[in-house]
């Protein structure tokens, strides 16, 4: 994994949340940090689960580590942190936005035994960033503002992020859309209705491409592409919830007729 040689910006560190023995693992975006997803965090805890949202390499410190950061890193970034969460917890459902969700789609091809997925805006077919591979290509590109519909919130990102990113960002997304089929988790899919960075088409390309009955598409209709930090952040946090108290009480009857079709 890439070494990063600049201190972690203050907010922007990873977090972990002690709970119960269920445990969700968030994942933050392309120049994002845990501070995009901290607010899903406190609130899952809130119903008493166990919450890890790790700060992938490259992210939170300097737009130079990113410069030298590539997608295996990230991937193999959520991995271990998967991991850490699976020694801890009886469950782990992973929930991604945008580069995020790419990187779930990435854990749970890989690991068939996740119990849940989550994706907001995931991105694995078309990405806004793609524009800035076509023209001439200077070696960082100017931020924005996040796309945010929600007045007076500030996300922790970098003013410019370097091309090399970018395209790994791009080469991520060639490897994931390959590996959705792969994927067999239940699956919940969180789409902003606007969205100026991933068009809703990579959630619609998902949901027709993970291999799983057990899905569903859920319409933002007040947020933009961040939508953890939106206004519809509380429906999200519910939704989560509500979804994995079904999965598990599913599981729990499925158990229990299995076992009386043994008696």
């Amino acid at each position: 994994m890439n070494v990063e040689l600049h201190p972690v910006i203050e907010g922007a560190e990873s977090l972990f949340f002690s709970g119960n023995e269920i445990g969700v693992l968030l994942c933050h975006g392309f120049n994002g940090t845990p501070q995009s997803m901290q607010y899903i965090g406190e609130q899952l805890t809130k119903y008493g689960y166990t919450v890890s949202i790790p700060r992938l390499n490259g992210h939170g410190t300097h737009y130079l580590d990113m410069e030298t950061s590539t997608y295996e890193d990230w991937i193999s970034g959520l991995q271990t942190a998967y991991n850490h969460l699976k020694k801890q917890c009886e469950k782990v459902y992973i929930v991604g936005q945008s580069m995020g969700g790419a990187l779930t789609l990435q854990v749970a091809a890989n690991n068939q035994n996740v119990d849940g997925i989550f994706l907001i805006n995931a991105a694995v077919t078309d990405v806004c960033y793609k524009e800035f591979c076509n023209k001439v290509k200077p070696a960082y590109v100017q931020e924005g503002s996040p796309d945010i519909n929600k007045s007076f919130v500030f996300e922790i990102t970098y003013e410019k992020v370097p091309l090399k990113a970018i395209h790994q960002l791009l080469h991520l997304m060639d490897d994931t859309k390959k590996k959705v089929s792969s994927v067999s988790s239940p699956t919940v899919i969180f789409k902003s209705a606007t969205d100026h960075v991933v068009p809703p088409t990579n959630s619609e390309f998902i949901f027709d491409q993970v291999n799983t009955a057990e899905k569903k598409m859920i319409v933002l209709q007040n947020s933009y592409h961040v939508a953890s930090m939106d206004h519809d952040a509380p429906l999200i946090v519910e939704q989560i919830h509500q979804h994995i108290k079904k999965l598990i009480t599913d599981k729990i009857v499925k158990n229990t007729n299995k076992k009386w079709i043994t008696v």
